[in-house]
């Protein structure tokens, strides 16, 4: 392909940030059109790309992208990630960062449960699973039923989850 010197430049830049968008994950879905709602399989999907870029990155790089809001890989919609240690200290946040830093452990949704301390037992003595719960909807701000997948990630508990009817 032949192009002017300036628009191979822009070509290149484009083309560079598409790939930074698409390697943020193996699995990276943009469903916007399909889905005003996160699914199940993509809440999954996003606490795996979280953890690969523990895995890589580590814990800072990690926190301060789920806390970015331009940051595709970790926010979809209504879907994005939050981590708490197993104390109960949220350390990020992807819609409510005003959060981190705040221990969370005693937390009860509408119904009275301890989501906090659920989300960590069941992912200690799990590995992994799902809890339901009450929450905030990140666009509408109306509590909302939730589930969160969540996934233990060295000392801390990774979870995204999705907003039911």
């Amino acid at each position: 392909m032949m192009c002017l010197k300036e628009d191979c430049s822009m070509i290149r830049a484009v083309t560079l940030a598409l790939a930074l968008a698409f390697s943020a994950a193996s699995t990276t879905v943009f469903a916007a059109e399909d889905s005003p709602k996160g699914s199940p399989s993509e809440a999954v999907a996003m606490v795996k790309r979280v953890k690969e870029m523990f895995a890589r990155q580590g814990k800072e790089a990690t926190f301060a992208a789920i806390d970015d809001a331009t940051t595709p890989a970790f926010h979809d919609r209504d879907l994005y990630p939050f981590v708490y240690d197993l104390q109960g200290v949220n350390v990020a946040h992807g819609a409510r960062p005003v959060l981190v830093g705040k221990n969370l452990s005693s937390l009860k949704d509408q119904d009275g449960k301890y989501l906090i301390q659920e989300i960590i037992r069941v992912a200690v003595e799990s590995g992994s699973g799902w809890v339901d719960y009450k929450w905030p909807h990140p666009i509408t701000n109306k509590i909302e039923d939730k589930s969160s997948y969540v996934e233990m990630m060295g000392a801390y508990v990774v979870g995204v989850g999705i907003y039911k009817d």
